[in-house]
């Protein structure tokens, strides 16, 4: 009896250690994989460099955000829509209006104060090739005052993919 609970014992023993280095095994390989396929995640890296806003009149505002993004992957980003969102200090979120590139144009005309366009506007169908690195901007308008605006708790940019895929730059506050 007891020569039938020291086999036992060795077979659940060596049951055990086939399992824990079937795993270590396992693991080992799903790591290998990761790294070995890190150029094919496709994202954009970055930081916002400037916000700029401007009060078109006691009710709206208009935000030019200049930034500088890069492709690390292997493959390229193609842009099918930015999304801008201000998040106010008091913690509710603030939609907001793309500004086409035309009309950019007309609003650093009228508008003096915001300095003049430093960067390219980013637009739709915009590609990102593998470790590009660019400088783009965004304009944008939303209905709040400028004082609202400029005590924001947060701005996020997020940049959305063809294939659906997104990567989002947060403004350092």
């Amino acid at each position: 009896m007891a020569r039938q609970n020291d086999e036992t014992t060795i077979w659940s023993r060596r049951f055990f250690t086939f399992i824990g280095i079937g795993l270590v095994v396992a693991l080992a390989a799903v790591g290998v994989m990761l790294v070995g396929t890190k150029g094919a995640h496709l994202r954009l890296e970055g930081q916002i460099q400037k916000v700029r806003t401007q009060a078109t009149d006691e009710n709206n505002t208009v935000i030019v955000i200049d930034f500088r993004v890069k492709n690390p992957s292997e493959v390229p980003f193609v842009l099918r829509d930015t999304e801008v969102t201000l998040t106010e200090a008091t913690g509710g979120t603030v939609a907001t209006n793309a500004v086409a590139d035309v009309d950019a144009e007309r609003v650093f005309g009228y508008y003096q104060f915001l300095g003049g366009r430093f960067n390219r506007t980013l637009k739709t169908k915009d590609q990102i090739k593998p470790g590009e690195m660019l400088d783009r901007m965004v304009m944008v308008s939303l209905t709040a005052p400028e004082d609202r605006v400029k005590n924001r708790k947060e701005l996020r940019l997020k940049f959305i993919d063809v294939d659906g895929v997104t990567s989002e730059l947060v403004e350092a506050r």
